[in-house]
């Protein structure tokens, strides 16, 4: 509904798999995983509950359907906004809290080299040897991390690209990287465990 979805679906076809958009609960009943996009978290939450789809995607988190958040998406499947707005909802997917524009505003968007550190496990089925390119725009940050959550990456000490069991997100954008599908890569591993 918001976001660069397109870019998603896009990097998903790279990758071999065919998606489709989610617009209305029968479709979100039917994914098999679901990527929720970058863009304003606080209308994407307005227009889940405009859309009637709050009840649909908060059946989805609790029968643990794949997910990736990235960016605003990170947001919404937090456990706790500690600076969200009082109608803004999170899900709990994943045993984190987030601070909204902890990186800054628009104007302080920015591009940066980061390390993955990704399990042997999932690293065997895809190469993540090489530095991956992140780009954040008004990027959330992680301020706390639960004890089952692994930090597949960090920028300044600070996680942006985290995983519990099926649930992956990340501060960044990895769909605005066309030449590198890798975090496509690990959420297909983890969302085919």
């Amino acid at each position: 509904m918001q976001g660069a979805f397109a870019l998603h679906q896009e990097a998903l076809h790279r990758c071999g798999v065919e998606s489709v958009q989610v617009r209305n609960a029968d479709q979100l009943l039917s994914c098999d995983a679901l990527i929720i996009p970058g863009g304003e978290s606080t209308v994407i939450s307005k227009m889940l509950k405009a859309n009637c789809l709050e009840a649909a995607f908060a059946a989805a988190v609790q029968n643990k359907l794949p997910m990736l958040g990235t960016c605003a998406g990170m947001i919404l499947l937090a456990n706790e906004i500690e600076d969200g707005t009082p109608d803004q909802t999170s899900f709990g997917a994943i045993d984190i809290d987030v601070t909204r524009n902890f990186y800054g505003r628009q104007v302080d968007s920015f591009e940066s080299a980061i390390e993955l550190n990704v399990p042997p496990s999932i690293a065997s089925k895809l190469e993540t040897e090489a530095q991956l390119h992140a780009v954040f725009i008004r990027a959330p940050g992680v301020s706390r991390v639960g004890d089952a959550v692994e930090v597949w990456a960090t920028y300044d000490n600070e996680p942006v690209l985290c995983r519990q069991n099926q649930v992956m997100v990340s501060s960044f954008h990895p769909e605005l990287i066309p030449e590198d599908d890798r975090v496509h890569q690990l959420f297909l591993a983890v969302a085919n465990q």
